[in-house]
């Protein structure tokens, strides 16, 4: 491991809010009458609000955030208990063009979801027009076993006078679609798929959103425990919390170039101490995020440690190292390594 000159130790400090892990309880083994449990995709374009949505329904924080596109890179499940429905909630990366292998991955990923749930949401930007990007996705899940929905997301950014014409464009190119269709081809009619306004930031449309969605899913018992939020392995948790302070601090220097390896993680008395290491493809890149005399590192490092402490639910050591691995995102057997494998 290429350690920078000055240490990255961080100092154990108060730290704040961030998500629990889910309970080992066990699980129900009765469901209300009727109840209803089951898996939704989330699918999009990149930096359509997948993650801010997600963590909108659940309540807590569960995936990463960041203005960078394309920050989400796994398959996450969150997990969301109503007292009438139990709904898996799936954030895929966003369907891009694919410019790497890593690309390649992220989209295989996401396009594997469709075919593994029992409902699709399928997200777009409501404060813009329909786009080429939203009839690619329209295409894809035209052949989706799961019923689909479509989310017109941003809507506290809508001006209330185009607030129809915008709706328009959506429906528009539902319909456009399915004309473009062969009649005799047995895929969805896309202009019977429901659209539904909300805001994943300030919540606008979420109750509405989540009973569509769970009058959808199968009649069926828990899945997981009543009060998990996500099933997450902990090493995963834990370096994507690093990754997104890396994404929100460096925006555009170092872009998509950046994934976390969670080396240890130790009980050491009354805290617990990590050890992880930033993995960046140029010798460039390395010297942003240490920073002048190690100031960059430190404050990713600070911030990665404030979203750990309700994890552990107490104090957090957090040794961070930056090591350069050239073209790691176009190196099978190190995507693989990194648990990028598009399944």
């Amino acid at each position: 491991m290429d350690k920078p000159g000055l240490s990255e130790t961080e100092t154990e400090q108060q730290l704040g809010a961030a998500l629990p892990l889910p309970p080992t309880l066990p699980l129900p083994q009765q469901a209300p009458e009727g109840f209803r449990s089951g898996f939704v995709a989330l699918i999009g374009r990149p930096n359509v609000g997948k993650s801010t949505l997600l963590n909108r329904l659940v309540g807590e924080k569960v995936a990463i955030t960041s203005p960078v596109a394309q920050t989400t890179r796994n398959r996450l499940r969150a997990i969301l208990t109503t007292p009438s429905a139990q709904l898996v909630l799936l954030d895929t990366p966003g369907i891009h063009k694919p410019h790497h292998l890593l690309g390649e991955r992220l989209v295989k990923t996401a396009r594997a979801a469709i075919g593994d749930v029992d409902v699709v949401l399928l997200l777009v930007d409501g404060s813009e027009p329909a786009g080429r990007g939203d009839g690619f996705i329209v295409e894809l899940l035209r052949f989706s076993r799961a019923p689909v929905l479509v989310a017109l997301n941003k809507s506290d950014l809508v001006d209330p006078a185009r607030a129809a014409e915008l709706e328009a464009s959506y429906r528009e190119l539902l319909v456009l679609s399915d004309q473009r269709a062969d009649p005799a081809d047995p895929g969805q009619r896309r202009s019977d798929w429901p659209l539904l306004a909300c805001s994943a930031s300030t919540g606008e449309g979420s109750a509405e959103l989540v009973e569509a969605l769970a009058a959808r899913l199968p009649l069926g018992p828990h899945l997981y425990p009543p009060d998990a939020v996500s099933d997450q392995p902990e090493q995963l948790l834990l370096a994507e919390l690093i990754r997104e302070q890396v994404l929100t601090l460096t925006r555009e220097e170092v872009p998509h170039s950046v994934a976390v390896q969670v080396e240890r993680i130790v009980e050491d008395g009354k805290r617990i101490a990590v050890l992880a290491t930033v993995l960046v493809e140029r010798s460039s890149q390395k010297g942003i995020l240490i920073g002048k005399r190690g100031q960059m590192l430190k404050e990713i490092g600070s911030g990665a440690r404030a979203q750990m402490q309700k994890v552990f639910d107490g104090p957090v050591y957090l040794e961070l190292f930056v090591k350069v691995v050239p073209n790691w995102r176009r190196n099978p057997a190190r995507l693989a390594e990194l648990g990028y494998r598009g399944d």
